[in-house]
């Protein structure tokens, strides 16, 4: 079995063409392989620029594709394989079975549809390719982009099947004979079961977010239909996780299957800017309302646990003056498809939505999540942030969490492998002068569009704009004359008539907002921004930040630097509890801790034994000796 890890490269795949295999290709797609598919090739890490073989110049030219395919890819912007492409294609090619570890938005619907596509005969009218997906919405996003990539393939249909569709429009498209169907574990089952699905001619079997069906129940039916299927086949699979089951599956109905890791590294997830706020139940509805004032964003969506809770959000956002839409269980599939498209399309700006929208769903206006409820597992985190920040585009992900949850915080951290920073719930000063910024954004664009459209030498004969103009400035003329007032007075009262009747400025009550749990965060995100961070009270005193410390210690006490910081995961208490253990200490004889990202100060009772001394050397906290010395002060 070949198994290439994308992490860090250690390891070539050997794509070199046995005859058995190559024997078994269509002829038009075994005439075009390329003759570098005979090489070694090294496949990196998303982050890592540079390649021990590089990539074709020509791109996925490179791969042997015909000129319909590679023009398709052209004209959608597509240059350069990702790693993932890189790695699965030319198995693929090949006509090997494959198992592929990636997540969302590395660009592997690409990566076997492609090949696939290349491998199809356009003359055979039964399917000829399988995607078993765990959602509508992801089986609509795959069939579109089967459909992108075979623009310029002549005869070649594709169908999403799925339920809440019109069965008899489904049964009419596949006798009218499709080559590509994309579905529901379901709603294939029922097709197959009715007669009015075809796989007798099946070459390809895809399993896309095996790991998602699995969670959602589907193995059962999913080995169903794998039991169905032709003796050969070719089978892909598609996880973002290998939980033992989905392992079970590839070794169980895969024949020697190439294997292929994915593995995102800091400069993907850095991509999402993570934040949190800690905020009691009854406050989520108005930090919410805030974080959107605060947070200008084109696109949001917002996820929350059950549908009841997204209705109650969408309403009270909707009141509000947001543009909202609502997805989640109970809204039908032809509803749910135009909400999709108004949500691309910019008639709507916020999607409150439950997981159901977690997986599948991909929109480049997307520049927020908002996690108003926590997930149930890290894996939803990873999916529900990934809406955003995809294809190498920036995002941000704000995660709404109680006091009691926080010790879910670790764990979400842990999976998509880097902190996630405190934030406050916005104040009125910060939502006023986004405010501000937003009226000044939009006048500096009205008065650049109006000197544009008014530039003589453009063509005007007869411009509707041209003459509402000279109307508007006839208008300002005539009151300025009557009125007896200057162009300055003029242009305030336009701007409070643009403005409207609801107050530009917000001057509400905010005391809450300093006894939430999370103000507490929020300022010490501040001090961890200066490295200014407070270690825990000792003999009943505060200890205070850096620039209160900054003197020496008190007069029976000694300072002492210790090779751990807060990029350690340190805290206080670690400190605290390994040092009061080693030294036969109380914690609160332990004077005052100031934390910065590599090493700590400390302050001990002076005398400490030369023995305890070199011990608490060795001592390791967070698996890392403390190395601790004596600082001059």
């Amino acid at each position: 079995m070949t198994h290439t890890s994308v992490e860090s490269f250690s390891c070539s795949v050997d794509l070199s063409v046995s005859e058995h295999v190559s024997e078994q290709l269509p002829e038009h797609v075994s005439d075009q392989l390329p003759e570098t598919l005979s090489e070694p090739i090294a496949i990196l890490s998303e982050d890592d620029d540079s390649s021990a073989t590089p990539a074709p110049a020509s791109g996925f030219a490179g791969f042997g594709f015909g000129p319909e395919l590679l023009e398709a890819l052209a004209a959608i912007g597509y240059q350069e394989p990702s790693p993932i492409q890189k790695a699965a294609i030319p198995e693929l090619m090949l006509g090997r079975d494959l198992v592929g570890q990636a997540q969302t938005g590395t660009g592997k619907t690409a990566a076997f549809a492609l090949p696939l596509l290349a491998a199809l005969d356009p003359a055979q009218r039964t399917p000829q390719v399988l995607v078993l997906t765990p959602t509508r919405e992801l089986a609509i996003q795959v069939a579109e982009s089967f459909n992108s990539y075979a623009a310029k393939l002549p005869h070649l249909r594709v169908l999403p099947i799925y339920g809440g569709a019109d069965f008899r429009d489904q049964i009419a498209r596949l006798k009218r004979g499709v080559q590509v169907v994309v579905g529901t574990p379901g709603r294939v089952m029922d097709h197959m079961r009715q007669g009015t699905l075809d796989l007798s001619g099946l070459r390809s079997l895809v399993l896309d977010e095996a790991d998602e069906m699995l969670r959602m129940g589907f193995i059962d039916d999913v080995e169903w239909v794998l039991g169905q299927l032709p003796e050969k086949r070719q089978v892909v699979l598609f996880s973002a996780t290998m939980p033992a089951e989905i392992r079970r599956i590839s070794h169980q109905y895969l024949n020697d299957p190439a294997e292929i890791t994915i593995k995102t590294k800091g400069s993907d997830s850095s991509r999402i800017r993570q934040r949190y706020i800690t905020v009691n139940g009854p406050q989520k509805l108005e930090a919410l309302s805030r974080v959107l004032e605060a947070e200008t964003k084109e696109g949001v969506i917002i996820f929350a646990r059950t549908k009841a809770i997204t209705v109650t959000v969408a309403e009270s956002l909707e009141a509000k003056g947001y543009d909202v839409a609502v997805l989640n269980g109970d809204v039908a599939q032809n509803q749910r498809e135009r909400t999709i498209e108004r949500l691309k399309s910019g008639s709507v700006d916020v999607l409150v939505a439950t997981d159901v929208a977690a997986r599948g769903l991909d929109v480049d206006r997307i520049t927020l999540v908002v996690n108003y409820d926590i997930p149930f597992d890290s894996e939803a985190y990873v999916h529900r942030i990934g809406r955003t920040g995809r294809a190498g585009r920036t995002g941000d992900a704000i995660l709404f969490i109680t006091p009691r949850e926080r010790r879910f915080l670790g764990g979400l951290e842990r999976a998509v492998g880097r902190p996630i920073e405190p934030m406050e719930v916005p104040s009125n000063a910060t939502i006023n002068q986004n405010r501000l910024d937003r009226l000044r954004e939009r006048l500096t664009k009205a008065l650049a569009t109006s000197q544009v459209e008014a530039d003589p030498s453009q063509p005007s004969s007869r411009d509707p704009k041209a003459e509402e103009r000279a109307l508007l400035s006839e208008i300002l003329q005539r009151i300025a004359g009557e009125q007896g007032v200057s162009g300055d007075q003029l242009a305030l009262a336009a701007l409070q008539l643009a403005v409207g009747e609801q107050p530009l400025l917000v001057h509400g009550d905010e005391n809450w907002l300093r006894q939430l749990p999370g103000a507490r965060d929020g300022r010490r995100g501040e001090r961890e921004q200066r490295g200014d961070r407070p270690g825990p009270a000792a003999g009943g005193a505060a200890r205070r930040g850096p620039r209160e410390q900054a003197g020496p210690p008190e007069g029976h006490m000694e300072r002492f630097r210790i090779e751990v910081g807060w990029q350690d995961r340190v805290k206080p208490g670690n400190i605290v509890g390994a040092i009061a253990n080693e030294a036969g200490l109380t914690g609160r004889s332990i004077g005052r801790i100031q934390i910065f990202d590599s090493h700590s100060m400390v302050d001990l009772p002076k005398g400490m034994p030369e023995d305890v001394f070199t011990s608490l050397k060795r001592l390791r906290v967070m698996n890392k000796e403390l190395q601790i010395s004596r600082v001059r002060v």
